[in-house]
Formats: C-alpha cells, sequence, structure tokens
C-alpha cells in the first residue's frame, strides 16, 4: 500500500476513489511521564517518554488508516494529513488523526 501526503503518485494514475478514510489513535500520558517531562521542561533538553509516545501514537494512526484503506480495496492513500491534539483535564490525552483518500492505481 502507498501511502502519500502528495494527490498524486509519480507515474501511476488513479482508477478508482473509495472514499476518505481514517486512523485515529487517543492516548493517555501517564502522570510518571509528566513528572519526568516537567523536569526536562525546567533543565532543558528534549522529552524522550513524550516523544516516544507520540511517535507511536502516530504509527497506530497510519495503520488503522491503511487497515481501512484495504478494507475498501483500495492500494493506496493519498493526501494524507495528520494532525495533533491534546484533551481532556489537564490536557493529559493525546489525539493523532490520520486522514487521506483510498484510491485505486495502477
Amino acid at each position: 500500500m502507498i501511502l502519500t501526503t502528495t494527490s498524486t503518485v509519480e507515474g501511476k494514475q488513479v482508477v478508482d476513489y473509495h472514499g476518505v478514510v481514517f486512523g485515529e489513535v487517543i492516548s493517555g500520558v501517564n502522570f510518571i511521564k509528566d513528572f519526568f517531562a516537567g523536569i526536562r521542561n525546567i533543565v532543558g533538553g528534549r522529552s524522550g517518554s513524550y516523544e516516544s509516545e507520540l511517535l507511536k501514537a502516530r504509527d497506530k494512526a497510519m495503520q488503522e488508516l491503511e487497515q481501512r484503506a484495504a478494507a475498501l480495496g483500495a492500494n493506496a492513500v493519498i493526501g494524507i494529513d495528520v494532525d495533533y491534539e491534546v484533551l481532556g483535564q489537564d490536557n493529559g490525552m493525546l489525539m493523532v488523526t490520520a486522514s487521506g483518500t483510498a484510491v485505486t492505481i495502477v
């Protein structure tokens, strides 16, 4: 399955549109990660725990997007957009949404 942010795939032709597909993940960030990220914020540097959580959430959202496209008979998703939001009390939840158009290309 080809996954791309572009609206076309070079050298390929879109022959069928299957519709917009989504992959959504909402992930909680626990107290320990918050605590160490707070320390990192004071002393400077990158927060490895948050970066790891973000990477996992993005990968899961993309996998879900791909699975939903495949279920529609698509062999590619074009025009992919990935959005990030924080939700919940004290912004303790991370939401990652990936969306794109499921297509068949040849």
